[in-house]
């Protein structure tokens, strides 16, 4: 299997496959003969390439539930193209059930993935993924191991309707939930949106954490351009799906892998899109951790300074109007880099071989609403994330100014604070809740290591009291996450978290912060000396959930937030060496 013809296919270098099937002796029939079980032809074993399609798929994703289905389009594509598909599950996570997050597992299911990858005679792999996890633990483990890669996400849902209007994935379900709160609708109708809201297959269809990575992973240079904002049902996707099995044969050919797309400058106009999209804060955390597996140095702060030329120009929710199917059929990415021009670097290398700005040269824009001018902007330039540092969060923070309401971005408050967010939810509903609109909600040790995980739990719904009188948005601070979904003037990420004795650990009820979004500062109003008291009568919690296996691993092992939440251990990438005999 060194390098003959098979069906026209000509490799131009010996295959890491050959060490497995043209292998003499015993090693060579161990590799073919069990295969053969498969019913797979003499020729699957001389010169094809052999493509792993790395599949997300589970009935506990449903996001992801579509994929087996995706899959063989895949699999067409690589049989015409002259390679030979083999599909293999890893783990899945889905953040609809998955307790107390998905993004606990994102890190396991990129192990998952790269020893997969590094112990079978794999020459290049196909990414399924979806919900938001999924996608960036996909390309994370994919990037460690550094054989040609192509991913393909499964596309949102169909645009959600309810009583004559679009309703989106997560946005309306935070809307309506603290409408019905409020007294403002009924139960029967909060049901009956339930019902109308998830009517297809695929992720999100709001600009979530789902949707914006799978347009993240395109102009990355991952994912073949066109495919990462067309609807799960469309089936253009599973035309997509076919060309990229036809796709990643060539790949091996030319020897494309993820090193050679992933560049600095591809990280750059990752982060300023996602300025451009309104798209979520978890993309931060993905980001980091992605540029940490393939070297390429990025900073927390980057996020703010590269992103304060670029306006929101997509008008989704929830920081606009419209769901992922209107911004499809507006002219997707590409009516987008093509209204961004020189904002974004044109010439990064991507998947198809070609460059972003000839991936996208006949673009157009369909609809303007949608996918607004950067003479009409949704938000103007500067109103993407912002990152605050300050006495309260040193490593920083982060806020998505799209989705927060302009008149509490310079707010001075005084501090209610919670150690569990259980606690918090017990009191919310209490008339005698001692808080006020002006106050900033606080919940802390729901960092990485805190809950573990990182939980989406910052935007936490407003105490009923004040929802009653009529507020909907007040200042809140964590050091957990929130999902892409949802929208407010939630501060979150503050690094380091309360856990690991960040000074969000030494705030107490009562205290004054002092936001400035403008100034990108964070502070309370404490002096140092009582913060050094504080200090010493402070110990850390213990976490009972990490006594033992993945979660003791994952507490003992995890990175800030500021640092992408990866484990310290899996930072840098290993190439794809073949592994030694096992027989």
């Amino acid at each position: 299997m060194s390098a003959p013809e098979a069906d026209g296919q000509q490799t131009r270098a010996p295959l890491r496959s050959a060490s497995w099937f043209a292998a003499e002796g015993k090693t060579g029939i161990m590799s073919r003969s069990w295969l053969r079980s498969e019913g797979l032809p003499d020729d699957s074993f001389t010169g094809r390439p052999v493509i792993g399609i790395a599949n997300s798929w589970s009935e506990l994703t449903p996001c992801n539930v579509h994929l087996r289905e995706l899959a063989e389009h895949v699999k067409r594509g690589i049989w015409q193209a002259g390679g030979v598909p083999f599909e293999f599950p890893t783990t899945s996570a889905g953040e609809p059930l998955v307790r107390p997050t998905a993004m606990v597992l994102r890190n396991l299911i990129s192990m998952d993935l790269e020893e997969t990858l590094r112990g079978n005679p794999l020459d290049a792999v196909v990414l399924l993924a979806g919900c938001d996890k999924t996608t960036p633990a996909y390309l994370m483990g994919a990037a460690s191991v550094d054989l040609p890669t192509l991913l393909i996400t499964g596309g949102p849902m169909l645009n959600g309707k309810y009583r004559g209007s679009d309703i989106g994935s997560g946005t309306s379900i935070w809307r309506l939930t603290e409408s019905y709160r409020a007294g403002e609708i009924s139960q029967d109708k909060l049901f009956e949106a339930e019902g109308c809201m998830a009517r297809s297959r695929g992720h999100c269809m709001t600009m979530g954490t789902a949707s914006t990575m799978a347009l993240l992973g395109e102009i990355l240079g991952m994912q073949l351009p066109g495919s990462a904002e067309l609807p799960a049902d469309d089936a253009r996707r599973r035309t997509m799906a076919h060309l990229a099995g036809r796709r990643i044969v060539e790949m091996v050919g030319e020897g494309l892998t993820p090193s050679k797309i992933l560049t600095r400058r591809a990280f750059e106009n990752a982060i300023r899109l996602n300025a451009a999209i309104g798209g979520s804060t978890n993309a931060v955390v993905h980001l980091l951790a992605l540029a940490g597996r393939v070297e390429v140095p990025l900073e927390l702060a980057e996020f703010d300074t590269l992103v304060r030329d670029i306006p929101t120009l997509v008008d989704l929710m929830p920081s606009g109007r419209f769901l992922m199917e209107d911004f499809a059929y507006a002219g997707g990415l590409g009516a987008l880099v093509a209204e961004l021009g020189d904002l974004l670097d044109q010439g990064t290398l991507t998947v198809s071989g070609r460059s972003i700005g000839e991936n996208y040269a006949k673009a157009k824009c369909f609809n303007d609403q949608v996918i607004r001018s950067m003479g009409n902007p949704v938000k103007p330039a500067g109103s993407g994330i912002a990152v605050l540092t300050g006495n309260l969060a040193p490593g920083g923070a982060v806020i998505k100014q799209s989705a927060a309401s302009e008149d509490l971005l310079h707010h001075r408050g005084r501090a209610v604070v919670f150690d569990r967010l259980e606690d918090y939810l017990a009191v919310a509903d209490d008339d005698d809740l001692d808080i006020e609109a002006d106050d900033i909600l606080v919940i802390r040790y729901a960092g990485p290591r805190g809950y573990p995980g990182m939980p989406e739990i910052a935007n936490v719904a407003l105490p009923k009291k004040l929802l009653e009188r009529g507020v909907r948005d007040m200042v809140r601070i964590s050091d957990a996450r929130m999902s892409g979904t949802s929208y407010g003037t939630v501060i979150l990420h503050v690094a380091p978290e309360a856990a690991v004795g960040g000074p969000l650990a030494l705030l107490r009820t009562g205290d004054v912060i002092v936001v400035d979004v403008v100034g990108r500062t964070l502070n309370m109003l404490v002096d140092d000396g009582e913060l050094a008291v504080r200090r010493a009568d402070w110990t850390a919690p213990e976490v009972p959930s990490a006594a033992r296996g993945y979660m003791k691993l994952f507490v003992e092992h995890v990175q800030g937030a500021d640092l992408g939440a990866d484990f310290d251990f899996l930072r840098g990438r290993q190439p794809p060496e073949v592994p030694r005999r096992g027989f």
